[in-house]
């Protein structure tokens, strides 16, 4: 699926770079391995390639991928309605860990929006943070352009 060199996107570390494909023997079974290094944390990750699918690694988004989650960025709606707070980061998790990029847009025009509102917890300031790390790098690449780009316009978006 993918090979070294290609930049793909591991759903709870973000964009990173295939750097190679290794072989390792796990209790008498040898199992191969993307090798990634995951952009701006410098972190390695390996996914084995039989699973790459079920762990979710994806290629970048497209241009027009991206517009579309500045969309959704845009958009009044709330995508997870008044409930205990404990409910509400429960699926706030759930859509962060899908990895699907509309999923963690709709996480961080909901947590922003919520900021203003009122002050975040911990834990929702966490969400807000990693929806934002997850969202900026993919999106940088998928439109061409510098982070610090993406990130003023996401900031010019969600204060509107």
């Amino acid at each position: 699926m993918f090979k070294v060199g290609d930049l793909s996107v591991h759903p709870k570390h973000g964009v990173g770079e295939i750097v190679g494909v290794e072989e390792k023997d796990l209790g008498g079974t040898k199992t191969e391995f993307y090798v990634m290094n995951i952009l701006g944390s410098g972190l390695k990750v390996m996914v084995p390639l039989s699973a790459a699918d079920r762990v979710g690694l994806r290629p970048v988004m497209q241009q027009d991928e991206a517009c579309s989650i500045f969309d959704i960025l845009k958009t009044p709606a709330v995508a997870v309605s008044e409930q205990p707070w404990n409910r509400r980061f429960r699926a706030y998790t759930n859509m962060l860990q899908s990895g699907l990029p509309s999923e963690i847009a709709k996480v961080l025009r909901d947590m922003y929006r919520l900021k203003f509102a009122k002050a975040l917890s911990f834990g929702e300031r966490r969400l807000l943070e990693q929806a934002r790390t997850l969202l900026v790098q993919e999106l940088a690449l998928a439109k061409q352009v510098q982070p610090d780009t993406i990130e003023g316009e996401i900031q010019q978006i969600l204060s509107a």
